[in-house]
């Protein structure tokens, strides 16, 4: 590992398992090119990163910020349900459809 690289993580939680690799990346590493060197778009075809937002620690970012030192990447999967909706459904007593 030479001075310039950093040591970050790439992760993406599926329902039954997770993806977590630690990498070290040189200094100047963006988000997009973190997740392309973790092979995690190899390990599950389905992610689209125009489509899947990504954050650090639970933070969304854009594919273009350059990563820090322990950064964890966080690829997050589209939601089920809209909450706002499933909250409303809830709160008037009535059954989810389907």
């Amino acid at each position: 590992m030479a001075e310039a690289d950093i040591a970050v993580q790439v992760c993406y939680a599926l329902p039954d398992s997770a993806f977590l690799r630690s990498l070290h990346v040189p200094a100047g590493t963006t988000i997009e090119q973190a997740v392309a060197q973790s092979g995690l778009l190899q390990a599950v075809p389905g992610i689209d990163l125009a489509v899947n937002m990504v954050g650090i620690y639970g933070k969304r970012k854009p594919l273009d910020t350059v990563l820090r030192q322990h950064d964890r990447v966080e690829v997050y999967r589209p939601l089920q349900a809209d909450p706002k909706e499933a909250r409303r459904r809830r709160a008037s007593g009535k059954p989810a459809k389907g």
